[in-house]
C-alpha cells in the first residue's frame, strides 16, 4: 500500500472534494504507447506480475491521476491518464493467481517529454519512486513530485473535477 506522503489522499474540507492521489504507470511504447491510450480512449492495465505494484493498483481510485512513463525506448515520462476503473481481478492471469487490473483514459500529453536523466538530475525528484524502485511498472507517486514533473513537461495540471467519482456498479 503506499505511505501517507506518496500516493495518499487528502480531503479539502472547505471544498468538499477529495483530491485525487497520483501515480506512474510504465510500458514499452513498442507494445503500448500513450498515443495508443489516446487512440482507444480507455484501456485494461493489465499483466502486471509483482506483488507490491499490484497492491498499488489495488489502491488506486476513480479519478487518481498517473504519470505515463515509455519504458525502455525513450525513457521518458510523457502523458497523464486518469484511472476510470477501479481494481478488479486480472483477466489475463492463470486461475489460480491473484492478480489484479484497473482501467485506465488519457487526460493530456505532456507539452514537453521528461526524460529520465532529467528526472535523475533534477534536487526536487532525488526521491521519487521511478528511482528509487524503479524495478517496478506501477509506483505511488506525491503530489509534489507529479506536479513537478509537470512542470518539466511544460504542461499545466488537468482542471480539478470536485470529488472523485463513485465506484463502478
Amino acid at each position: 500500500m503506499p505511505s501517507e506522503k506518496a500516493g495518499a489522499a487528502s480531503s479539502s474540507k472547505a471544498a468538499g472534494a477529495i483530491e485525487p492521489r497520483f501515480w506512474l504507470v510504465k510500458s514499452e511504447p513498442f507494445k503500448y504507447a500513450y498515443s495508443d491510450l489516446v487512440r482507444d480512449g480507455r484501456t485494461r492495465w493489465d499483466g502486471v506480475r509483482n506483488f507490491e505494484a499490484r497492491n498499488a493498483l489495488r489502491g488506486m481510485k476513480m479519478g487518481d491521476l498517473a504519470l505515463y512513463y515509455h519504458s525502455n525506448e525513450g525513457r521518458e515520462i510523457v502523458g497523464i491518464a486518469k484511472v476510470v476503473g477501479e481494481a478488479y481481478p486480472d483477466p489475463t492471469a492463470p486461475k489460480d493467481e491473484d492478480w489484479s487490473v484497473v482501467d485506465f483514459a488519457p487526460v493530456k500529453q505532456l507539452k514537453a517529454p521528461v526524460a529520465l536523466d532529467q528526472i535523475r538530475s533534477d534536487p526536487a525528484l532525488v526521491d521519487i519512486a521511478l528511482l528509487k524502485r524503479s524495478r517496478l511498472s506501477v509506483v505511488p507517486v506525491s503530489r509534489d513530485h507529479f506536479m513537478r514533473i509537470l512542470e518539466l513537461g511544460k504542461t499545466t495540471p488537468p482542471a480539478a473535477r470536485g470529488a472523485r467519482a463513485g465506484k463502478k456498479t
